[in-house]
């Protein structure tokens, strides 16, 4: 099986894989997921950390993502839909008892 074919249909790049296989595959994280910022067309970079706009969205505030380990990045500006998402993912699968 080629690259070509392990990683169609993922969007962005190779560096955001583990976050969605956890998401395609309904797992639970292991550690806070890490944020994306767009730069183009058909991909994504790492960012240093989530927006507030993003936590805001996705309804966390300062000190649930400070306990969850979340990064957050003041100086982003904006909300990236795909990091909101994964967000509330992690949000709930972090509220379930194992």
């Amino acid at each position: 099986m080629g690259a070509r074919q392990r990683f169609a249909g993922v969007p962005g790049n190779k560096a955001n894989l583990k976050g969605w296989l956890c998401i395609q595959s309904g797992s639970s994280y292991d550690r806070p997921p890490r944020p994306v910022y767009p730069t183009g067309l058909n991909r994504v970079l790492p960012a240093q950390g989530f927006s507030l706009s993003e936590l805001d969205d996705a309804g966390v505030d300062l000190d649930l993502a400070e306990r969850l380990g979340l990064p957050v990045d003041a100086g982003r500006i904006g909300a990236y839909g795909p990091n909101v998402t994964v967000l509330r993912d992690f949000v709930r699968s972090s509220r379930q008892p194992l």
